[in-house]
């Protein structure tokens, strides 16, 4: 398989397909080829599509390896089974094996194939355990290598082993019946889901040799130094001259040059003195090391110039670039081919240089602060993209971040914008307006809004997608920036991950002069959002019951929404911080207690119905009850469901898996079915779209009223409260009083990334004889009904637990064992 473009790679990939990426000097293709070549499979078929002369120009038919090479190209994009479809005229006679000609291995393929053999499979998986599964496939197997269940890189929620697939397969030739021709299938999306089903005999081989995705310029700095240190066994033309010091033929490296491997240098290359060498650097053909170079993890493609005190760390630098006197390269660095990066000049950690690009002397290339905090993995985290203002979120990133959503949509789209009273966030949000304009994108700005307004608009005005910048709750020094897609939820895993994928590669598209776009601000955009509400919300009821509330505005913009809303709804309001604050948009810990604390006193004093708090951007709610009691964001869930079901008696509600299970009893009461889902806020909103849908909600004082919007909206949940409680003439405490109490604990068990993996595949070995669960981490469920969730955190080193029994003894022993088989798991 030899048709990937390695996109992740680039710069290194922009000029050459992935599999002819060197490593120690040669192409990853090559060293599977000779590879499979250990294991007598002489005959291979190489499938090709991106720069697929490149491919067939360097290896030819085979013979200088000693194998017969045919080719099967793709003219366009086909999957992972349909270009080994394509290539079906060459394997139908035979068991064949399937392997990535893109990832470095050792893999004994002979006991894999006698493993495939003796079982009777149909197909057989290589799988490896791995430390980061997020970009496999992960596989469960039973005690005898059945595979039982499988999901294609998953989200850490998902996460339930770290066993995950290499891609490499061997097969019964008649699996190539299952595959369309000429059209794009994917093994693990398609094509093994429906052999599982039917119960077909597929097998996983959980491998013991090396196994590494060469996908990621981390992963590629890596695979070279396994190499170097002997965990994989590769073939290499070179002499061991000293430890760990291997040298090519033809290479000169002078005796008063410092050599410190494991290190590599390679044919005809040349070392002068005063140079040092330092581990895991690798020098291609005919590079030349002037004196007073410092090389260290540098990986040097072939016929490079590396100047006099050159200074060389953790970078990789293309084939025949010239780096002049006194260069820096720093860590994480890309340079790629063909480039001249004159003297003196700088380039800064993660700066990737495309090939046939000048630096000029003196230059320092520091294109921006990368966004990304140590511990997480991608650009997202639960809150969207955030970070402190002006360090970690700035204009230059807010500029690049548009660019690429603009880079995901046609041009002439329209794109939603709105931000929180805050002044970070106003200024921030000119920065992203002026990307997508430039960027061909038209802004319908709603300047300050609250976050369900903005969600509304993006969903029903003629708009593919929107952006919203607002304070992070708790913090005023940091900003969040959420993206919607254009039902105005939050982007989905996927559209996360290829709009990260964008922005990693700054591949930014821009309008030519006369395409930049228009900037308009919406007329009646408040008007429009109150009328479609109050259409759509059941307001029955509340004219007549004669109910007082208090509501506290937080100093956000559901204070823009409010006075027209509440006017139109006929009850006696008392409302407090009712106005924008610039200067303090988001509150403190102690000042969101001290906030409720006057709520709850306004409540009991004026004998209201209920009081409500929204956050700052009028997505969230807290109620405290006609006694002055702040419910509980858990029982505020409970409170609201067991109104909604009593009122509807029928339907579905959508609910995260970490709820506690008191919900279903209430919704069973009142005739109602629980669908559960991830913690995943997009999840949830995917939810809330089914058909007979009447509640949904995230426990944090996140609600969707289904009739309005699949969306989390704190003002539409205010208004639909209102309508209940004036119907079912009962007080919030009164419902609450008649809920079960729920027996829910929860921990967080630090967990150090590379960990995670085992700890979720432990859990599962250790619930080897309980009901499981998979929806979002691993559900343990006894029979006695009481359950354990051990999820890990998707944006730091942590994994949480919830535990749910009988009574709390129960419930807090269940939680102790399962942290105990998470500790343990983690220390290993």
């Amino acid at each position: 398989m030899a048709g990937g473009e390695g996109t992740r790679l680039r710069p290194m990939t922009a000029n050459q397909p992935k599999p002819l990426l060197p490593v120690i000097n040669r192409p990853i293709m090559e060293h599977v080829l000779r590879l499979l070549r250990r294991h007598g499979l002489t005959e291979t078929v190489v499938t090709v599509q991106f720069l697929a002369a490149l491919v067939r120009n360097y290896f030819g038919d085979g013979d200088e390896l000693g194998m017969s090479l045919y080719y099967a190209t793709e003219d366009t994009p086909l999957g992972t089974a349909g270009s080994v479809k394509n290539a079906a005229d060459k394997l139908r006679d035979d068991r064949f094996l399937v392997i990535s000609g893109d990832a470095l291995t050792d893999i004994d393929l002979t006991d894999m194939i006698r493993f495939h053999r003796e079982n009777g499979a149909l197909v057989t998986i290589g799988l490896k355990r791995v430390p980061n599964p997020l970009e496999f496939g992960i596989v469960i197997v039973d005690d005898h290598g059945r595979v039982e269940r499988f999901l294609e890189k998953p989200t850490w929620g998902q996460v339930f082993s770290d066993t995950v697939n290499t891609g490499i397969y061997v097969m019964e030739p008649e699996v190539l019946d299952e595959i369309a021709a000429g059209v794009p299938v994917d093994w693990s999306a398609d094509v093994f889901p429906r052999l599982l089903a039917r119960g077909a005999p597929l097998y996983g081989y959980v491998a013991e040799g090396y196994w590494e995705d060469v996908g990621t310029h981390e992963s590629y700095l890596r695979a070279q130094a396994d190499v170097l240190s002997g965990r994989v066994r590769v073939d290499t033309d070179a002499f061991e001259v000293s430890p760990g010091v291997w040298v090519a033929e033809g290479a000169s490296v002078d005796t008063d040059a410092v050599l410190k491997g494991p290190l590599y240098i390679g044919d005809y290359a040349k070392v002068e003195a005063g140079a040092e060498l330092r581990e895991y650097t690798v020098l291609g053909s005919n590079v030349v090391v002037r004196e007073g170079a410092f090389l260290h993890r540098a990986v040097v493609h072939d016929n490079v110039y590396v100047g006099p005190r050159a200074h060389l760390r953790g970078c990789v630098v293309g084939k025949n670039t010239d780096l002049m006197t006194g260069v820096r390269i720093e860590e994480s660095a890309v340079v790629g081919d063909e480039c001249i990066i004159e003297a003196e000049a700088y380039v800064s950690s993660g700066v990737k240089v495309y090939p046939f690009k000048t630096i000029e002397a003196g230059a320092v290339v520091n294109t921006s602060v990368i966004w990304e905090p140590r511990g997480q993995r991608n650009l997202f985290g639960p809150r969207g993209v955030s970070g402190l203002v002006n360090v970690e979120i700035t204009p230059e990133l807010c500029v690049r971040l548009a660019s690429a959503y603009a880079t995901t949509l046609k041009k002439g789209a329209s794109v939603i914008t709105s931000r929180d009273s805050s002044r970070a966030a106003r200024a921030l949000k000119r920065a992203v307006i002026s990307a997508l304009n430039a960027s061909a994108i038209n802004v319908l700005d709603l300047e300050a809004a609250p976050l369900p307004v903005t969600r509304f608009h993006t969903a029903r005005e003629n708009a593919v997608g929107g952006i919203a910048l607002r304070t992070t709750l708790g913090d005023p020094q940091s900003v969040d920036i959420v993206f919607m897609d254009e039902r105005g939820a939050d982007l989905s895993q996927a559209a996360q991950r290829k709009l990260d994928r964008v922005f990693s590669r700054q591949e930014f598209r821009r309008a030519f002069p006369g395409e930049i776009a228009e900037l308009s601000f919406p007329a009646r955009a408040v008007e429009d959002y109150t009328h479609e509400l109050l259409r759509c919300v059941d307001m029955a009821g509340v004219r007549d019951a004669d109910m007082k509330v208090v509501v506290d505005c937080a100093g956000g913009t559901s204070s823009l929404v409010l006075p027209s809303l509440l006017g139109r709804v006929g009850v006696d309001v008392l409302t407090v911080n009712n106005r924008l604050d610039d200067a303090s948009p988001t509150e403190t810990l102690a000042e969101r207690r001290r906030d409720l604390q006057r709520l709850s006193e306004l409540v009991s004093s004026s004998r209201a119905a209920f009081g409500v708090r929204f956050d700052p951007v009028g997505e969230r709610v807290a109620l405290v009850d006609e006694m002055g009691q702040l419910i509980s964001e858990e029982r505020a869930l409970l409170v609201v469901l067991d109104l909604v079901a009593a009122e509807r008696r029928g339907g579905r509600v959508a609910l995260p898996v970490t709820t506690t299970r008191v919900a279903e009893q209430v919704s069973r009461f009142h005739g109602v079915q629980v669908e559960w889902t991830s913690t995943a806020i997009d999840a949830l909103t995917a939810s809330a779209r089914g058909q007979d849908m009447i509640f949904a909600a995230d426990g944090r004082g996140g609600f969707v009223v289904p009739e309005f919007g699949p969306t989390v909206d704190g003002l539409a949940v205010f208004l639909r409260l209102l309508g209940l409680v004036a119907r079912t003439r009962l007080s919030l405490s009164q419902i609450d009083a008649r809920i079960p109490e729920a027996k829910l604990l929860r921990r967080t068990v630090p967990t150090p990334w590379a960990a995670k993996g085992v700890v979720m595949r432990s859990v599962i070995e250790a619930a080897e004889h309980h009901r499981i669960d998979t929806t979002d981490g691993v559900r343990v469920v006894a029979e006695d009904g009481s359950w354990a969730l051990v999820l890990p955190d998707p944006a730091e080193a942590v994994t949480h637990l919830w535990a749910e029994g009988t009574d709390v003894d129960s419930a807090q022993s269940l939680l102790e064992h399962w942290a105990r088989v998470v500790e343990e798991a983690a220390a290993t």
